[in-house]
């Protein structure tokens, strides 16, 4: 579409429309490129899994197990609001072809490793590049094509992660057994170098003609020192308590961290993140809403594959397609509600009509047991997903439409921040609530199944630790339960162990229901917050003023740039 003069009668230049000049053909070639560089950085946090157990077996440092998904993790979420805020001062372009280079050099390396403390290392690097895809990538679909046109583009996104999903476990598990594990980290090479070429080719550079360059360093120390220690405390959440130094103790300085960083902000001459823009209510609902639907997404994809290796008997590759119908549903639904949102204009409706189905469909997921039939429970995932995938796309639309386009990078980034604190968040308490309840419902389960109370007594009496052992997947339940009773009682216990392997798999089942009520809590307090959303007119040229701020009473807000 041809941008508009603006007020003054002003020809539109570069800075004010990225996409000045591109023709169609063009602006599709650098979508594919920017989806190929977003396919990147979701495939990653999916094919190491299956690789893992290889990886840890050949380089040693089993405890350094979790830290090989860790480090990625930590890195790539400290580093996505200084990527959305330098792309929005010195161009998408050179900061996303960084983010891929830095990704890529990570990747090669990490394949490289000779042991576990180089692939941690490399790992953290990749991690680094992996922070400006999903942002930046994001935020250049905002600067190709007008919000009016945006929805059947980012719409793409959430399909591109839902993709992810189903390709990774497959493509990881076939690659580790095929050619070794190095080849997971090598294969994301010649797709990025792909999309390097085009985006070297055809990506215009734009830089922010009235930016002040006056960097806030303080802001970016603080900020990383507070988000590493509340990502850290989250992962010691696994093996600790909430009251424990490793956990509680750092969960309290990344609050008194937090709370330092918005005072720095709020001095700041060009803040990383600028505190101004949560006076838009649109947006601050939809940065609120998509932190509070994190819960109940990141918990459907980690438990539902734990409960399909452990009660259903699946192996880790075939769990990861046992979610298949949820992903279906995502991709499906995020496809569309993208388009109807450019088709209709509105986007309100689609986006609560997401948090009642994703609602519906956890709610149904809260009444899973052992002997649930697989059916059901694609059904009930199958919802889910609908529900999910409108909340992948829609609110980026939202968000983008709300701000003024010299700030659009940094709010998709913080956006996309906040989606993954979220899920962070979620995971370590949804984690807490399964742990909690697994200890209460072994032994109830094993009573109303009329085992003797000696036998009950001793899973009761078992310990976190010992319980955890029992449903790890792997090995043989019956002759991991026999550990467990004393040697007096083991030849009595034998012919019970039938009854007591179905009482642990009701048990580990409950517990992953109680999970999922967290998710349904949660997801209903995220459609309370999105119905503070305005139903704004999505903008049909970039050089428009941002319409939020006029609808909601207040100033634009950056005047130099947000010109009618």
């Amino acid at each position: 579409m041809e941008s508009l003069p603006d007020s003054n009668g002003r020809a539109p230049t570069l800075a004010d429309d990225p996409a000045l000049g591109l023709s169609q053909r063009a602006k599709l070639e650098i979508l594919g490129a920017v989806l190929l560089a977003l396919f990147l950085g979701a495939l990653d946090q999916t094919i190491t899994g299956p690789a893992l157990p290889t990886i840890v077996t050949q380089l040693g440092g089993n405890e350094y197990y979790n830290w090989v998904v860790t480090i990625y993790l930590l890195t790539s979420t400290i580093t996505v609001p200084f990527y959305g805020k330098l792309s929005d001062l010195y161009g998408r372009k050179p900061l996303l072809m960084i983010g891929v280079t830095i990704f890529l050099i990570g990747s090669a390396l990490s394949g490289l490793s000779q042991n576990m403390a180089m692939l941690l290392t490399f790992r953290g690097i990749q991690g680094v590049g992996a922070g400006a895809l999903f942002p930046i990538a994001l935020a250049v679909i905002g600067d190709l094509f007008t919000p009016a046109e945006r929805g059947k583009y980012q719409g793409l996104f959430g399909a591109v992660f839902g993709i992810s999903f189903l390709v990774g476990p497959f493509l990881g598990g076939l690659l580790t057994d095929s050619v070794g594990w190095h080849w997971i980290f090598y294969v994301n090479i010649p797709v990025g170098i792909v999309s390097l070429i085009v985006l070297a080719r055809l990506l215009p550079t734009v830089k922010r003609p009235d930016a002040t360059r006056n960097l806030d360093f303080l802001g970016a120390g603080v900020f990383t020192v507070a988000i590493s220690a509340l990502l850290i405390g989250l992962t010691n959440k696994q093996s600790n308590d909430w009251a424990t130094p490793a956990v509680g103790g750092l969960l309290l300085v990344a609050a008194v961290l937090g709370a330092l960083f918005v005072f720095v902000e709020s001095r700041a001459k060009e803040p990383i993140i600028p505190l101004d823009m949560f006076r838009n209510g649109t947006y601050t609902a939809s940065i609120l809403s998509t932190f509070l639907v994190s819960f109940g997404f990141f918990g459907a994809i980690i438990f539902l594959p734990r409960w399909f290796q452990f009660v259903n008997g699946s192996s880790a590759t075939e769990s990861g397609y046992q979610i298949f119908p949820l992903l279906i549903g995502l991709i499906g639904s995020s496809i569309i509600s993208g388009i109807l949102v450019s088709r209709t204009g509105r986007y309100k409706p689609i986006i609560l009509f997401g948090l009642v189905t994703m609602t519906v469909g956890l709610l149904l997921m809260t009444q899973l047991r052992a002997n649930t039939e697989l059916p059901v429970l694609w059904f009930w995932m199958f919802v889910t997903g609908v529900g999910i995938g409108p909340t992948l796309s829609v609110f980026t639309i939202v968000v983008q439409n709300a701000v003024p386009f010299s700030q659009l990078g940094v709010a998709t980034s913080n956006l996309t921040f906040f989606r993954q604190i979220g899920g962070s968040v979620g995971l370590a308490i949804t984690g807490t609530i399964f742990g909690t309840r697994l200890l209460e419902e072994i032994p109830n389960q094993l009573k109303a199944a009329g085992l003797p109370q000696q036998v009950v007594s001793q899973f009761a009496g078992a310990g976190t630790g010992a319980l955890d052992n029992l449903v790890g997947v792997g090995g043989d339940l019956g002759s991991q339960i026999l550990k467990l009773v004393p040697a007096q009682f083991q030849e009595a216990a034998k012919p019970l162990i039938p009854a007591i392997v179905q009482g642990i798999h009701e048990a580990f089942s409950i517990a992953v229901a109680s999970a999922f009520q967290i998710g349904v809590v949660t997801t209903i307090l995220g459609f309370v917050a999105a119905l503070a959303l305005k139903e704004i007119p999505l903008r049909s040229s970039n050089t428009a003023a941002a319409p939020a701020a006029a609808s909601e009473g207040r100033r634009p807000f950056n005047e130099a740039t947000a010109t009618d």
